[in-house]
C-alpha cells in the first residue's frame, strides 16, 4: 500500500525494491499520486504518507494547511504525521458498481497556494457471495432431444469483479446431464446443461439437479440453486432470432415508457411448440430496473429516465423460448447519447475573504474548480467575472481557476466586493451557473488625519477665567479602528517651551484648547500654536494646523502720570511762571500713558481742583497747562493745580497729578515762597469740617433763616452770582474743594466756599459755577467779589477772580507734518481729537511727543526747564533728560492735532521769557493730607 504512478503487482525482488524507491523519485516521475487500497478498509486506516509523497515536512503539514477535497469526504489528512487516512466506509460496489474504481482527490496546500491530483484505486475484496435469481429452476425437456443438446441455465450474479466474481459452476453427478460453462467475449460465464444420453419420459418423467456457483475469492464463496427437469413430448426446433446481436443508440432525454427496441424470433414448429415467449437472461439487476421486456411481443421499453452521466451503455441478453421448451438467445446493446442537460458546477476549494487594501495586482484570493457531467463540447466550461470589479480569473489546469486581484483596492471607497463568478458550457444551447463570493477589504493606515479648516484664528479677551475653553480644532480620518482614532497635541508655538504649558493645553480626545491662565493683553497680545492630529495606526500618520490666539484688550489699567513726577519723599515738584505771562502762555504739560490699547488708552485731561479758578486751563487731549489770564495783583504767587487724567474705557479709570506753580521772574524770587510757609491743610478734610459746621449752623440759626434769606436776597440783587458770610469766624482757611469724580470725567456741581485771608476782615464771595461737562476743560476766571484761596507755602492769598471761557490754545505750538500721529507722519489729523487710524500710528505717538519736547528744548525751552528736560533739571540736575523717561510707545495714545511744536524762542508767548523761567524747586515742606 503506498503511492504509485501505475498499478503494479509484486513479481520479483526488483519490483519490490522499485516499489520502495518509487515514492522518493515520485515528483520527477509523474504528475499524479496513486494509491491502491482494498475496499471496506477500517476508518482511520493509513492510505499513505501524503506529506512525504508531496515533498513536505511534518511541520509544513499544519503550516501550509495540507488538506484533501473530493466529491465525497471519504479521506482526510492527519495534521501531525501527514498521513492520508480513511474517513468513511468505502464500498466499491456502491461507489463504482461494476467498473474499475478510481477515486479522484485534490490535495491543497497554501503559502503558496498549490494543488496536487491524487488517484486512489479501490481494490475489490471478496465480500459478496454469488446469487441466483431463482432458488428453483424449472426446465421442460422433450424426450426427443438428442444427446449432446445444451440447455442454457440462468447464471449466478456476483457484484464483486475480477477474481472475486463467479468463476465456476458445478452440478451433482447425474447419468443424463453434465454441466458445461460457456465463456462469452466479455468474460462472462454462463452454465449450460449438456444432455449425455436421450431421455425416456416413460422411464423417468423428471430429474432433480443441484447447481452450485463458485467465485474466485480466497476463500471462495458459493451459491446453489435446485434444477427441476420435466421430460416433455418432442419439440425438435428451437426459436431463432432475426439478429444474434442488436445495437442501437438512444438519447438520454428519452421519456420513460418509450419503445426502445423490438426483438423477434421464429420457430418452425407448430402449435404450442411454436409459441415463443421472450425473457431477459443474464442481465444485471440495474438494467432490468431501467428496461422492461414484453414476453409476448418482444418489445423493450425504458421504465425510468436515462442518464448518460450515470451509465453510458446498457447490455442485456434476451431469450426466446417456444412451447416445447427450446430456446435461443440474442444480445442487445443500447448506447446512451449525451445531451446538454447538466449545468456547470462551481466548487470553491479555497477562499481568502479578508484582503488587505493596497494589495498588489495578481494576488490569489480564491481557488475554485468547475465540473460539468456532460461530455464533449457539452462539458467544456469557460468562466468569467462581472465587470467593474478589480478581480480577474486566471485558468489553471484540469478545470481549476484562480481568482486574483486586477486593480487597486481602497477600503475607504469600497469596503467589500460581491464577486459573481459565472461558468458557461459550450453546449447548444449553452447552460451556465453562477456563484457569488463576498470579499471584505481590511483597513490599513493609508489616510492621514485632515483638519476641517486650513488654519484657526480665535479672539480671547484678557483676564479670561483660567481653565475655560477658548477654541476647538477638529480633524477626521476615514480609516477604521485605531487607524482612524485621532488624538490632538501641541507640537510647536511662538511661546517659550517652558511657558507653553502654563498658557494653554489641548484635550487629546476632543481637540478642545483650554486656557491655563488669565491672559494679559499688555504682556501678550497674540501667540500662535501648531497643533497636531495623529492617528493610532502603525506607522502613525499626522497632520498639523496653526491656531492663532488674539488677546483682546480690556480697560484694566489706569492712566499713569509720567510728568510731573513726585520726588523720592512723595512731595510734588514745582514750576515757575513769569509774572508777565500772557494768556495762553504754556506753563507745563501733563504727560500720562495708559498700558491699555485702543479707546481704553485714549486719555483726556481735566482740572479737578485749582487754588485760583480761571487762572489756568488744561488741554482736553494734550494735557498742556496754559495761563488763562494775566496774573493779578491780588493773585497769590503760589498756585496749586490738581489735574485728573481719564481714559476712554467703560467704565473709565483715572489718575491725578498735582502741579505747584510759582509766579516769579527768577529762582531767588521764588525761594521765599518755598521756605517759611506752613503746608496748606487738606482741602478734603476742611470741606468735611465745613459741612459739619454748616449743618450745625443751619440747626442753631434756623430762627435767623428768614433774616439771612432777606439779607441774602438783597445781596444777590446787587451781585446775583455771589453770596456772603456774616461773621469772619465762620469762615475757614481752605483751598477750593471739588467733589469726587462720580461719573465719566464730569463735575456735577461745585461748592461755593467762604474763605478769608488771615490778615483781612473783609468779605468776598465766590460765584457758583455751572455744572461741568465731561468734555469741557475746567477754567478758572475772574469774578468780582469772588475769593479763591491759593496754597503757596504757609499763607493763603485771596484774589477775586471771574470764571471765563477757556482761551483758545496758542497757535504757535504745532506739530510738524512729520510729527503728526502715523507710521510716517503722513496721517492727516484734526483738532477734534481724531483717533489714530491704525496700530502703528498709536504706537508712534509717544515717540512723537518726546521728539516734539526735544525740539522745544533746543535753544530756550518754553516748558520752563533746561534744554530737553521738561523742567526736571531743577530737581535732578541737567544730566536728567527725556532719555530717562520709560518708553511707552506701545501704550501712549493721544489724539492727533494740527498743532505744530516749534523750537523758536519766544514764539509761543510772543516775547522772550523772563529769567529764571522753568526752574523747579521742591516745596519746603510736604503738604499735609
Amino acid at each position: 500500500m503506498g503511492g504509485s504512478c501505475t498499478q503494479t503487482r509484486p513479481a520479483d525482488r526488483r519490483q519490490v525494491l522499485f516499489l520502495f524507491l518509487l515514492p522518493l523519485f515520485y515528483p520527477a516521475l509523474c504528475q499524479q499520486i496513486r494509491y491502491s487500497i482494498p475496499e471496506e478498509l477500517a476508518k482511520g486506516s493509513v492510505v499513505g504518507n501524503l506529506a512525504r509523497d508531496l515533498g513536505l515536512s511534518v511541520l509544513d503539514v499544519s503550516a501550509r494547511k495540507l488538506r484533501v477535497s473530493a466529491e465525497k469526504p471519504l479521506f482526510n489528512v492527519d495534521a501531525e504525521s501527514g498521513d492520508l487516512l480513511v474517513k468513511d466506509r468505502i464500498d466499491r460496489e456502491e461507489i463504482c458498481k461494476e467498473r474499475r474504481c478510481e477515486l479522484q482527490l485534490e490535495a491543497v496546500v497554501e503559502n503558496p497556494l498549490n494543488i496536487f491530483h491524487i488517484i486512489v484505486v479501490v481494490e475489490d475484496i471478496n465480500d459478496h457471495a454469488p446469487q441466483f435469481d431463482k432458488k428453483k429452476i424449472h426446465l421442460d425437456i422433450f424426450e426427443s432431444v438428442s444427446a449432446g443438446a445444451r440447455i442454457s441455465l440462468h447464471p449466478a450474479t456476483d457484484p464483486d469483479i475480477n477474481m472475486n466474481s463467479v468463476k465456476d459452476y458445478q452440478i451433482n453427478p447425474n447419468p443424463y446431464f453434465s454441466l458445461m460453462v460457456r465463456v462469452n467475449s466479455d468474460g462472462g460465464r454462463y452454465p449450460e446443461l449438456s444432455l449425455e444420453k436421450p431421455l425416456d419420459r416413460e422411464e423417468q418423467r423428471s430429474h432433480s439437479l443441484i447447481l452450485t456457483a463458485w467465485d474466485g475469492g480466497d476463500p471462495p464463496r458459493s451459491a446453489t440453486a435446485q434444477i427441476e427437469i420435466s421430460v416433455k413430448d418432442t419439440n425438435d426446433n428451437p426459436p431463432v432470432f432475426s439478429q444474434d446481436e442488436y445495437r442501437l443508440s438512444v438519447s438520454e432525454n428519452l421519456p420513460p415508457g418509450s419503445s426502445v427496441l423490438l426483438v423477434t424470433a421464429t420457430d418452425q414448429d407448430e402449435g404450442a411448440n411454436a409459441e415463443i415467449n421472450y425473457y431477459f437472461r443474464s442481465t444485471a439487476q440495474s438494467t432490468r430496473h431501467k428496461f422492461s421486456l414484453d414476453e409476448k411481443t418482444g418489445m423493450i421499453k425504458n421504465n425510468q429516465s436515462l442518464d448518460f452521466e450515470d451509465i453510458e451503455r446498457y447490455t442485456m441478453e434476451v431469450e426466446a423460448k417456444d412451447g416445447g421448451g427450446l430456446s435461443s438467445q440474442c444480445k442487445v446493446i443500447i448506447d446512451i447519447l449525451d445531451e446538454n442537460d447538466n449545468i456547470p458546477e462551481i466548487i470553491v476549494t479555497s477562499l481568502s475573504d479578508q484582503i488587505l487594501e493596497g494589495s498588489l495586482p495578481g494576488m490569489v484570493v480564491a481557488l475554485f474548480k468547475t465540473r460539468d457531467r456532460d461530455s464533449g463540447g457539452n462539458g467544456e466550461v469557460t468562466c468569467h467575472v462581472g465587470r467593474d470589479v478589480p478581480f480577474k480569473i486566471s485558468s489553471s489546469s484540469n478545470n481549476y481557476y484562480k481568482l486574483v486581484t486586477d486593480g487597486d483596492l481602497d477600503r475607504e471607497q469600497t469596503p467589500e466586493y460581491n464577486v459573481t463568478i459565472t461558468a458557461t458550457d459550450r453546449g447548444k444551447p449553452p447552460l451556465s451557473s453562477s456563484t457569488t463570493i463576498t470579499l471584505h477589504i481590511t483597513d490599513i493606515n493609508d489616510n492621514a488625519p485632515v483638519f476641517h479648516q486650513a488654519s484657526y484664528i480665535v479672539h480671547v479677551g484678557e483676564n479670561n477665567p483660567p481653565g475655560a475653553p477658548i477654541a476647538q480644532v477638529s480633524a477626521s480620518d476615514p480609516d477604521l479602528g485605531p487607524n482612524g482614532h485621532v488624538s490632538y497635541s501641541i507640537v510647536a508655538s511662538d511661546l517659550q517651551p517652558r511657558a507653553l504649558s502654563s498658557y494653554v493645553s489641548v484635550n487629546p480626545q476632543s481637540g478642545v484648547v483650554f486656557a491655563q491662565r488669565a491672559f494679559d493683553h499688555e504682556q501678550l497680545r497674540a501667540f500662535e500654536l501648531t497643533l497636531q492630529a495623529r492617528d493610532h495606526g502603525s506607522p502613525a500618520l499626522s497632520a498639523n494646523v496653526s491656531l492663532r490666539v488674539l488677546v483682546g484688550d480690556r480697560n484694566d489699567n489706569a492712566p499713569r502720570v509720567l510728568y510731573p513726577a513726585l520726588g523720592p519723599d512723595g512731595s510734588a515738584l514745582f514750576d515757575t511762571v513769569p509774572r508777565a505771562a500772557q494768556p495762553g502762555y504754556l506753563v507745563t504739560k501733563v504727560v500720562a500713558v495708559d498700558a491699555d490699547s485702543g479707546h481704553n488708552a485714549w486719555l483726556s485731561y481735566h482740572v479737578l481742583q485749582a487754588s485760583e479758578p480761571g487762572l489756568f486751563s488744561v488741554g482736553l487731549r494734550t494735557g498742556e497747562v496754559r495761563t488763562a489770564r494775566v496774573l493779578g495783583d491780588r493773585d497769590a504767587a503760589r498756585q496749586r493745580l490738581l489735574v485728573a487724567v481719564r481714559d476712554g474705557g467703560q467704565p473709565p479709570l483715572s489718575a491725578t497729578a498735582t502741579l505747584l506753580l510759582i509766579f516769579a521772574d527768577s529762582l531767588q524770587e521764588a525761594l521765599p515762597d518755598l521756605s517759611d510757609r506752613p503746608a496748606p491743610p487738606d482741602p478734603q478734610a476742611e470741606l468735611q469740617f465745613y459741612l459739619v459746621v454748616a449743618l450745625a449752623l443751619i440747626s442753631v440759626l434756623f430762627l435767623l433763616a428768614v433774616i439771612l434769606a432777606v439779607a441774602l436776597h438783597l445781596r444777590l440783587s446787587s451781585s446775583p452770582a455771589a453770596w456772603g458770610c456774616f461773621k469772619p469766624d465762620l469762615c475757614v482757611k481752605s483751598g477750593p474743594v471739588v467733589p469726587r469724580n462720580y461719573s465719566e470725567g464730569t463735575l456735577p456741581y461745585s461748592y461755593n466756599l467762604c474763605v478769608a485771608h488771615t490778615g483781612k476782615t473783609e468779605f468776598n464771595f465766590l460765584r457758583c459755577s455751572e455744572p461741568l461737562h465731561p468734555t469741557q476743560d475746567i477754567v478758572c476766571g475772574d469774578s468780582p467779589g469772588a475769593l479763591i484761596p491759593l496754597h503757596s507755602g504757609n499763607d493763603l492769598a485771596t484774589h477775586p477772580e471771574t470764571l471765563t471761557p477757556q482761551a483758545p490754545p496758542n497757535t504757535d505750538w504745532r506739530f510738524s507734518q512729520a510729527q503728526r500721529p502715523g507710521t510716517s507722519g503722513s496721517q492727516n489729523g484734526d483738532e477734534t481729537g481724531t483717533w489714530p487710524n491704525n496700530q502703528f500710528d498709536t504706537e508712534m505717538l509717544q515717540a512723537m511727543i518726546l521728539a516734539s519736547a526735544s525740539e522745544a528744548a533746543d535753544g530756550s525751552s518754553t516748558l520752563g526747564g533746561g534744554a530737553g528736560t521738561m523742567g526736571l533739571s531743577a530737581r535732578y540736575g541737567p544730566q536728567f533728560t527725556l532719555q530717562h523717561v520709560p518708553d511707552y510707545r506701545q501704550n501712549v495714545y493721544i489724539p492727533g492735532s494740527n498743532a505744530t511744536l516749534t523750537n523758536a524762542a519766544g514764539k509761543r508767548d510772543g516775547k522772550a521769557p523772563a529769567g529764571g523761567n522753568g526752574n523747579k524747586k521742591k516745596s519746603g515742606k510736604k503738604e499735609k493730607k
